[in-house]
């Protein structure tokens, strides 16, 4: 896996979620995110108005799970949320196997695979799921996956800084540090406005929501950093149930690959 397989693969995952949001605004399913000012009801339908200025009530805050509700837009956020829960399985177990290969396991790699699964969990059921035709189910989904997500990303950021030993992998730690802090932030605030009845708290919770899932895919695109060093053989580790710790990488073929052939006895005599 190449840096640009990770980061093409966010780009993407990132130019989807918007084009959701487009698709919605273009059906009139829910009002732009510049739009501020809201009504208690409308005369009419929002997909029946038309002209610059839309009368948009609570049920057209463009909130994530708001911009996939309706069809055609639903069908894909299902399809984005399932393909990204596959994404975040992968990526999440390819990072535990690294650091199992490069270094060895321990409680905070062993966290962070079990929180990003369940996180994948939780963005199944928030896809499969629709908020206005399950929305118990629904904020199940939600209710998991993003404090796991929170969660995931503080324990790589400690897990980072716990395995750096070099210049350039202390300032990915800080790179990372940065955006949990910045991601926690506009979690708390998500959730503090989404609760309030206040229309402009309710839009303000919508922006914010966005601005944390672009976080957080911005997080899974750092690892980039540790994935170019990635082989057949950090698969192979770990199935074999064996960690490369620094006093172990010398001896990676001879633990894959059998014992290391001995130089013939005239060339040792040389």
């Amino acid at each position: 896996m190449t840096l640009c397989d990770v980061t093409g693969t966010f780009w993407s995952g990132n130019r989807r979620s918007s084009s959701k949001y487009v698709m919605a605004l273009y059906n009139q399913h829910v009002c732009p995110v510049d739009n501020w000012l809201y009504n208690q009801s409308c005369d009419k339908e929002l997909y029946l108005q038309s002209g610059p200025t839309l009368c948009c009530t609570l049920d057209n805050v463009p909130l994530i799970s708001k911009c996939g509700t309706l069809p055609p837009e639903s069908c894909f956020f299902s399809l984005i949320c399932s393909a990204g829960s596959f994404m975040v399985m992968a990526i999440v177990f390819l990072r535990y196997a690294h650091v199992i290969e490069k270094y060895q396991n321990c409680v905070l790699n062993t966290a962070g695979l079990s929180t990003g699964w369940i996180c994948a969990a939780g963005l199944i059921m928030i896809g499969n799921f629709q908020v206005d035709n399950a929305k118990i189910l629904h904020y199940v989904g939600a209710g998991v996956a993003f404090p796991t997500s929170m969660l995931f990303v503080c324990l790589q950021s400690a897990l980072t800084y716990r395995l750096a030993k070099t210049q350039g992998e202390y300032s990915m730690a800080h790179l990372r540090l940065g955006m949990t802090l910045l991601a926690f932030i506009t979690l708390v605030l998500t959730g503090v406005f989404f609760i309030q009845e206040s229309f402009v708290l309710q839009h303000a919770s919508a922006i914010f929501e966005w601005v944390f899932c672009i976080i957080i895919m911005l997080f899974y695109g750092t690892f980039a950093f540790e994935f170019t060093s990635v082989t057949g053989d950090t698969v192979i580790v770990l199935a074999r149930g064996g960690a490369l710790g620094p006093n172990r990488r010398g001896h990676k073929v001879e633990s894959l690959g059998g014992p290391i052939p001995h130089p013939p006895e005239t060339m040792s005599m040389l």
